[in-house]
């Protein structure tokens, strides 16, 4: 057990941690009830009784949720009952918790490595919540059809025996239902509900001792006395032929009517079973083809989607060459430029065009021919800009007019960045709009690149002001 506070291993017989003096009695009580809890459920783990196991070990994680071995522990006992999500949640969150020497990862790695038995496993939980739906919507013929495709992909899955077992005690299917319980009982012994449904199922089975069954009495048939030496013996309620035809006659009759009956009982139910049978058979395979027909709606509906995803992708892409802000527009305002500079060689002209391509594309991701065609034509126009946009913007800025000074003097800055001046009034005129933020930032950029200069002095004890 290690210190909570500095990682280092405790000590059994102080409550403190010898290394940082951290109190930590309470902190040992509580991990060694986690333990305690993750020891029970271990021992009712290895009986089987899997719901006691679970109960016990999350009560281990509430009193320590970083308990790698009781988290492991618990997702074997959801897998061994069938439920895989809440086995895998537990298994991701222990490897979390401890990425090296974890044996969560085999567990993980298992069933990845296995990628049909994980689709079926994952269909299993879809098949089992369309059965719930049946239920719900009174379809319980489908709903038994279903739940025992579910138990075929995956036989231990305990609420999919349990809701069969109920929908056989619906329809009075006791024995059934019994054998579906039996089922559960082999792998949880003491599942709450499993043991619920059996008493009911026992109860319904066991014959009532207490209907006492009546006892036939043969009817005296025939009376004996003795005469002399002989018994004679007389038949009772034996009357004499009063006609043989009338007699033959009603002995035929009563045979057409036990023919009659025998067809009844004997045949009859064998053809209502065979349609009973064939019409189990129609539900089936009209399922069976409805779950195809779900399956073959649903990947033509993802294909779709992917395809509407990827069409989107490319309008995007073909939007971004040939739009208004598309590379094709941008290239065609660099040439315009170029063509501009080299026919006039109006500065003003050109930066116009160049001011257009920066305010909608990011130069630096362009191509490099285009960074190399932008940047000439820039650095060949930028002296002469930079010379006009400055004195147009220290004459705004006596003049007070400090909104178009900022505009025109950041003009001049990024035509040319050396330029002292450019740069301090710019931090003036921010200052003087009260834009503390933007003031703070260019009188940096001052100080930085021009020290020991008097804008840099001045700047500097500017900053002071405003800070403060």
């Amino acid at each position: 057990m290690f210190c909570y506070h500095c990682g280092v291993q405790l000590s059994e017989q102080h409550d403190f941690c010898t290394a940082c003096g951290a109190d930590v009695g309470l902190y040992k009580k509580i991990m060694y009830v986690s333990n305690r809890f993750y020891n029970d459920g271990l021992e009712k783990a290895s009986v089987r009784d899997l719901t006691g196991a679970i109960t016990s070990l999350r009560q281990s994680l509430k009193f320590n949720k970083n308990n790698v071995e009781a988290r492991n522990l618990l997702g074997l006992v959801y897998f061994e009952t069938g439920e895989v999500v809440a086995a895998m949640s537990e298994w991701v969150i222990s490897k979390n918790l401890r990425p090296e020497k974890n044996i969560a990862d085999d567990y993980i790695g298992i069933l990845q490595s296995n990628a049909n038995r994980v689709d079926a496993l994952n269909q299993t939980i879809k098949k089992y919540n369309q059965a719930y739906t049946y239920c719900v919507q009174e379809s319980k013929d489908l709903a038994v059809i279903q739940l025992k495709k579910v138990l075929s992909l995956n036989p231990k899955f305990i609420r999919a025996h349990q809701l069969l077992a109920l929908l056989y005690m619906d329809s009075e299917q006791w024995e059934k239902a019994q054998r579906e319980l039996k089922k559960c009982a082999d792998i949880d012994r003491n599942n709450t509900m499993t043991l619920r449904y059996m008493k009911e199922v026992e109860r319904m089975l066991e014959p009532d001792d207490n209907v006492k069954q009546p006892v036939k009495r043969k009817k005296q048939e025939a009376v004996r006395y003795q005469s002399d030496n002989e018994i004679i013996i007389q038949p009772m309620n034996v009357k004499e032929p009063k006609s043989g035809n009338a007699a033959t006659l009603f002995n035929v009759a009563v045979g057409l009517v036990i023919g009659l009956a025998a067809c009844y009982f004997l045949v009859v139910p064998g053809k209502v079973s065979d349609a009973k049978n064939q019409a189990q058979q129609s539900i089936t395979e009209i399922a069976n083809q409805s779950d195809i027909k779900t399956n073959r709606i649903q990947e033509l509906e993802a294909s779709i989607a992917k395809m509407q995803s990827e069409n989107d992708t490319l309008n995007q892409e073909l939007e971004g060459y040939v739009g208004d802000d598309g590379t094709l527009k941008t290239i065609d305002e660099l040439l315009t430029a170029s063509a501009v500079y080299m026919q006039t060689q109006n500065a003003q002209d050109t930066a116009g065009h160049l001011e257009t391509i920066a305010a909608s594309v990011n130069v630096e991701e362009t191509s490099e021919a285009f960074q190399n065609l932008y940047h000439i034509l820039r650095d060949t126009i930028g002296p002469e800009l930079a010379t006009t946009y400055y004195s147009d913007g220290l004459a705004s800025y006596h003049s007070e007019d400090f909104a178009t000074a900022v505009e025109l003097l950041t003009k001049a800055v990024y035509y040319d960045s050396t330029n002292a001046e450019s740069l301090y009034y710019l931090g003036q005129a921010y200052r003087r709009m009260d834009d503390r933020e933007n003031a703070i930032m260019i009188y940096e950029r001052v100080v930085e690149m021009f020290p020991g200069t008097q804008n840099a002095l001045n700047a500097q004890r500017y900053l002071e002001e405003l800070k403060q």
